[in-house]
């Protein structure tokens, strides 16, 4: 699990590693004037920009291909789910909008109609599929870096360790999770946490709560706070914006934190010395490899599969744990990871196969 400070490079190639930069790049074939007279229409997911989580991460991708490649882009940020059917429509229908980016799974049903209807306009979808010529699909094997992140608070929950503004409860060996809302996407991040978990030890409780929102963070604070009164040592949240509560409610009482999406110890660095790591999902490398293709006169629609092997997913040390983590657990954790990549470690990706 070694951290890598993604907000500074964003990778390309699905299937391959994601760790590249193509800032300053000075082959000519990808200068950054390739792109200037495109222009991608990004619809966010419900919660909006400054989540610190999945909508920023998508933000940084087409940031990053605009100083890339000289494209243009304009955001739409939805208020809830029942209005991206017409932000999808207003960019679909723009002659001078060349991809329209959708980014969570709530774009699925709308676009399944909107992309037959406008055939002749690009779409990426990150988090669902629709299987149309004209929709390029990002999916990420969100199980494998869950799992490693539960590895992790497995291996925290058992040992007597302190560090930042952060300790663990020798008396309990209890973990917890906070999630979203309850989807079969979440329950992929949960499925792998807890299995991550139980490879530790199966007498490690496990508290499994939903706040039912991407977007409020005093709910995510009072769970949390309810797990780490019960005893728990490491809460990791799958949560969107929410999950600034629960790194409130780790800071408050002076446990641990796991992040989402991006490297939360960076994109949330007033709680850094609670935030031991995070559960990076390359949402930026799929709206940001997307785009690299309507560039290069190569886009295609069907299916981009992210997973740990590629670094689609990862888990990453915070920033103020950085070699700060017994070598033994590390040692433990860059085993499993290479577990996973070899096979020997299957990680169910629902609950009913753990």
């Amino acid at each position: 699990m070694q951290r890598r400070t993604f907000l500074a490079s964003v990778g390309v190639g699905a299937t391959t590693a994601v760790a590249g930069c193509l800032v300053g790049d000075d082959d000519d074939d990808n200068g950054a004037d390739e792109g200037d007279d495109i222009t991608v229409g990004i619809v966010y997911s419900t919660g909006g920009l400054g989540d610190e989580s999945f909508n920023d991460m998508a933000h940084a991708g087409v940031q990053q291909a605009e100083e890339d490649f000289g494209i243009e882009y304009q955001n739409a940020e939805p208020d809830a789910p029942a209005d991206m059917n017409q932000m999808q429509r207003d960019f679909a229908g723009n002659e001078d909008i060349d991809l329209v980016c959708c980014i969570g799974f709530d774009h699925e049903t709308d676009l399944e109609e909107n992309a037959e209807e406008f055939d002749d306009q690009r779409f990426a979808l990150v988090d669902a599929v629709v299987e149309a010529d004209n929709v390029a699909n990002y999916t990420f094997r969100e199980h494998e870096g869950s799992f490693q992140v539960g590895h992790l608070a497995g291996l925290l929950t058992t040992t007597d360790y302190a560090h930042g503004g952060g300790s663990t409860n020798t008396d309990e060996e209890i973990v917890g999770f906070v999630g979203g809302e309850e989807t079969a996407l979440i329950e992929r991040f949960e499925a792998g946490y807890l299995a991550g978990v139980e490879y530790v030890d199966e007498g490690i409780e496990t508290r499994e709560v939903y706040a039912g929102s991407w977007d409020d963070p005093s709910t995510g604070q009072e769970i949390a706070t309810g797990m780490y009164d019960d005893g728990a040592d490491v809460v990791y949240h799958a949560a969107g914006g929410t999950g600034g509560g629960v790194f409130q409610a780790a800071q408050s009482d002076e446990r641990f934190a796991i992040g989402v999406d991006d490297d939360q110890s960076l994109s949330a660095e007033d709680f850094s010395d609670v935030i031991v790591a995070s559960m990076v999902k390359r949402v930026d490398t799929a709206v940001y490899e997307s785009i690299e293709a309507v560039v290069n006169d190569d886009f295609e629609g069907g299916m981009n599969d992210l997973s740990l092997e590629d670094e689609g997913v990862a888990g990453v040390i915070g920033q103020d744990f950085e070699g700060e983590l017994p070598e033994e657990i590390t040692d433990a954790l860059e085993e499993s990871r290479q577990g996973i990549i070899d096979g020997d470690i299957d990680v169910p990706d629902n609950l009913d196969d753990l």
